[in-house]
């Protein structure tokens, strides 16, 4: 509340009329009517008496608060929002700036302000060619930008690179862009990328893009071998074999190494003690340890630099796996298959 709200406020809870606060502090009437009205304010001199005639301290009459809550902000936001479609930008803008000079140094406020009035400028667009809020909005990402907070400079930043980008201004968005840490909460590579499209480099940003795509296949797939084996400790079978179908075609459809196809279906079969589906799949699982895995083959990595690889690790992998089933006690199911040394 601001001070006014709170003189009133608080003379009416202590059952003061306006004339009797006006005598006890020496003042007019009309001069407090003026201070609840928030027209003037008392003179600096008359808080403290102000302060204990209304039984309260001085933090409170003045309204005095170092932050905002994330419940606040968010509440504020909603009310930003809602003053935008209702009342025009003009009118969510002065009471943004306005609550903003309340709390100068709120960070999450100053931030989340500055993305309000992003978007609500995308819905007014005689507002979007006033010159005057694109630079108060950029200003406002600065300051978060330069705070203490790096989860909030990190957002700040990468929200200056985009306008950079998107006004060709490519020297000052990889300047900023070398200002974001590697541990980052936005996306650092991805902000890269964008910037790297921008500037016409399209196979370098390819090469990072591939380069994420096949870092986020290959986790998505250990993630659901993951799932897999807890489906079948929890003994959920119908939960594990669907997860076991998910992985091959999730390894087919982002072009990871044949063997991966099939693995998790050999891993749940041998869980099972399936002998005649497990041997389905060791057969295949082995031969494909003897193709190469070719990625620039797919068109989802042509632009991935390969590196040479041990060109005997298939044949490593395929011999480890056979001495398991030869050795292993977990796999003796498969000792009553006939032929199974020929076969293997």
């Amino acid at each position: 509340m601001r001070i006014n709200e709170i003189i009133r406020e608080r003379r009416l809870a202590e059952n003061l009329t306006q004339e009797q606060v006006a005598l006890r502090l020496g003042v007019t009437a009309p001069a407090v009517n003026k201070w609840e009205k928030g027209t003037s304010y008392p003179d600096i001199t008359l808080l403290p008496a102000l302060a204990r005639l209304l039984k309260t301290d001085l933090n409170t009459l003045l309204s005095f608060k170092d932050d905002l809550s994330v419940q606040e902000i968010q509440v504020f936001m909603n009310e930003l929002t809602e003053m935008s479609e209702k009342d025009g930008f003009e009118t969510a803008y002065r009471a943004g700036m306005e609550k903003i000079r309340e709390y100068p140094n709120c960070e999450a406020l100053i931030l989340n302000t500055a993305l309000i009035f992003d978007g609500s400028l995308v819905l007014n667009p005689k507002a979007q060619e006033n010159e005057k809020y694109r630079a108060s909005i950029e200003a406002l990402y600065e300051r978060a930008a330069a705070g203490a907070d790096p989860f909030i400079g990190s957002q700040a930043r990468s929200a200056l690179i985009s306008k950079y980008i998107g006004r060709k201004e490519y020297d000052r968005a990889e300047a900023l862009l070398e200002e974001l840490p590697e541990k980052n909460p936005v996306d650092k590579k991805q902000i890269q990328i964008n910037l790297l499209i921008a500037q016409e480099k399209f196979a370098e940003a390819a090469r990072l893009e591939e380069e994420k795509l096949l870092s986020a296949s290959t986790e998505m797939y250990s993630l659901l071998l993951t799932l897999m084996e807890i489906a079948l400790k929890e003994e959920r079978m119908d939960d594990a074999e669907y997860i076991a179908e998910v992985s091959k075609k999730g390894a087919a459809l982002f072009d990871l190494w044949e063997y991966m196809t099939y693995a998790a279906h050999f891993q749940l079969y041998s869980a099972r003690k399936e002998r005649v589906k497990c041997l389905k799949v060791l057969v295949p699982m082995l031969k494909s340890l003897t193709r190469k895995w070719e990625l620039n083959r797919s068109p989802l990595y042509r632009h991935i630099k390969t590196k040479k690889v041990e060109t005997d690790f298939g044949p490593k992998l395929q011999k480890a796996i056979i001495a398991s089933v030869s050795e292993d006690k977990d796999m003796e199911f498969l000792k009553g298959v006939d032929n199974l040394e020929e076969l293997l």
